[in-house]
């Protein structure tokens, strides 16, 4: 497995609308940077960095900046007020005329494929539900199903009650096909396992997720998967166990997360970075690079001194799933369908 990956967040940036004033590490020169083989980058990010999807594509950057590699810039919190992610990007393009603009455009489609064709000089890279668009619009997702499978493995080997809570953002395909697998492995591993998934309609509300926890767990939830933010802290004041997503988030809990779904976005960045050098940047799908088999998702490692502990043949079983997966004597299904009895809060 993957050593566990720390994330450096820097400080929050300007509100949505406002001008792009704030930067990541790069004290070095702003100018164009091509010249000197160092891409000049920026991201716009439409959450907190803090929010773990859009902190893996950050830190990614921040250690590609560390490498020598790029110039990164960044913006967050952007938003979805209407014409906010368009201005901001378009900024982005006029002031700073990066080679690159890395971003997630969820929620914000429309005003990221417009800018891009404004720019086609401009690789934009973009975490997306759609597809790519010629000439220079490329996109990303992660793809976490596998190791969240595996999660699941262990989530219904650990419950005692048979019931499990995830709190998730939108039951958006994105979303769904991570909860679903999450399922499919829990019940493989206890056909008793009732899991219960609640949708908070947002990407980073940290006091809704807490909500939504606490209601899964007054109704019984003994195990929690957070594929949002929020959900592990109200699990260990509760004393109960729970699942990251994203990134190894055992930093938070030590005592109580046993796991994590890791999507690592470097092979993606690294697989962009020689495109644009090499002046042979084209629009394209890059899901591949999110998968486990090119290191684009791992599982962290399992904590065996969670409380409680985890026994060993439930971690053997774990173990076994993951070398299946890695060489493909099996498949996790992809199921990006609403998960069965789900709730969504407005």
């Amino acid at each position: 497995m993957k050593k566990t990956r720390r994330v450096r967040l820097l400080a929050i940036v300007a509100a949505a609308g406002l001008a792009l004033t704030a930067c990541g590490g790069n004290s070095g020169d702003e100018s164009g940077s091509s010249d000197s083989g160092v891409l000049k980058v920026v991201a716009a990010y439409s959450s907190a960095i803090e929010e773990p999807w859009d902190g893996v594509i950050h830190e990614a950057l921040t250690e590609a900046e560390d490498a020598g590699e790029i110039t990164y810039k960044f913006i967050d919190k952007i938003g979805y007020a209407s014409g906010a992610f368009e201005r901001t990007v378009r900024q982005i393009a006029e002031e700073d005329k990066p080679d690159i603009i890395f971003g997630d455009s969820f929620g914000n489609e429309e005003a990221a494929r417009k800018v891009a064709l404004d720019y086609p000089n401009i690789a934009f890279v973009m975490g997306s539900g759609g597809g790519p668009a010629e000439p220079n619009f490329s996109v990303f997702d992660n793809w976490i199903h596998e190791p969240a499978y595996v999660s699941g493995i262990l989530a219904g080997g650990l419950t005692k009650s048979n019931k499990i809570g995830v709190v998730g953002g939108y039951p958006v395909p994105e979303v769904n096909r991570i909860v679903n697998a999450f399922i499919a492995g829990a019940q493989s591993a206890n056909s008793a396992v009732e899991v219960k998934v609640t949708f908070i309609s947002s990407w980073f509300d940290p006091a809704a997720a807490k909500d939504a926890a606490l209601a899964q767990i007054d109704a019984g939830a003994d195990v929690m998967f957070a594929e949002r933010a929020g959900v592990i802290e109200t699990a260990a004041e509760k004393g109960l166990l729970a699942f990251g997503n994203q990134m190894d988030q055992k930093s938070i809990a030590p005592d109580y997360v046993v796991t994590s779904n890791v999507w690592n976005m470097r092979p993606t960045v690294e697989y962009v970075l020689a495109q644009v050098k090499a002046a042979a940047y084209t629009a394209q799908d890059l899901k591949d690079f999110s998968m486990f088999a090119k290191g684009g998702s791992s599982l962290a490692d399992i904590n065996t001194a969670v409380k409680g502990g985890v026994p060993a043949d439930l971690v053997k079983k774990a173990e076994e799933a993951l070398a299946a997966i890695k060489s493909g004597v099996f498949r996790v299904d992809v199921n990006e369908g609403v998960p069965a009895g789900s709730v969504v809060n407005k």
